[in-house]
């Protein structure tokens, strides 16, 4: 890791967060087990999730994540709006996208970077709608899907965070991004969880 980088592992967090976007892909499930466990059960951060899954199969993670968490877990519908307080999961085989009224939009438009969802396309229309109000967190994965999406949060002013590619079971994802901006802050999971932590509590007040 570069001097710079290791100037950005720093806390306290200074600016409000309104919601937090997250990307996997390759050793996701595990990474989010570790990023998201024992989540204070007041909770007020929206956290919407694009994890790559084969399209033919019917997910799980909503019904997998709601019994380790205290907090409402979903799978993102088409017009339902983004709650406070609750984690959301894109469906297989949809994009999934943040509009402007902070509302969830779902569509089968053609995969981006071999991915239907796209970490990209959540990533970009959130820093739309939340501006320098958004945090996201790009983690393990074996493409380049979140880069461009964690750049755009990046140039809207908001919080970039990656996970360190050393410890990723698959750092092509987190080297990517890195490659494109120096994000805010460059992590191991548990560091990751202690910034998202700390971000809930900035939001609290």
């Amino acid at each position: 890791m570069t001097g710079q980088m290791k100037r950005q592992l720093r806390f306290p967090i200074r600016k409000r967060v309104d919601a937090v976007v997250l990307g996997a892909s390759a050793g996701g499930i595990d990474a989010l087990c570790v990023l998201l466990e024992d989540l204070p059960a007041v909770w007020r951060l929206p956290m919407a999730v694009v994890l790559h899954l084969p399209e033919e199969h019917e997910s799980r993670l909503a019904e997998i994540f709601a019994q380790r968490l205290p907090i409402p877990v979903h799978e993102a519908n088409d017009k339902m709006p983004v709650s406070a307080g609750s984690l959301y999961f894109a469906p297989p085989g949809y994009h999934l996208s943040i509009e402007r009224e902070r509302t969830f939009s779902l569509s089968c438009e053609p995969p981006v970077l071999f991915s239907r969802p796209s970490i990209d396309l959540l990533m970009g229309s959130a820093a739309d709608a939340y501006g320098p109000a958004l945090a996201g967190f790009l983690l393990t994965g074996a493409n380049d899907d979140g880069a461009q999406g964690l750049h755009r949060i990046h140039l809207a002013g908001g919080l970039t965070a990656v996970q360190e590619p050393g410890e990723a079971q698959t750092p092509t994802m987190p080297q990517a991004a890195i490659a494109r901006h120096i994000p805010d802050y460059v992590l191991p999971l548990r560091e990751l969880r202690n910034l998202l932590l700390q971000l809930e509590a900035v939001h609290e007040h």
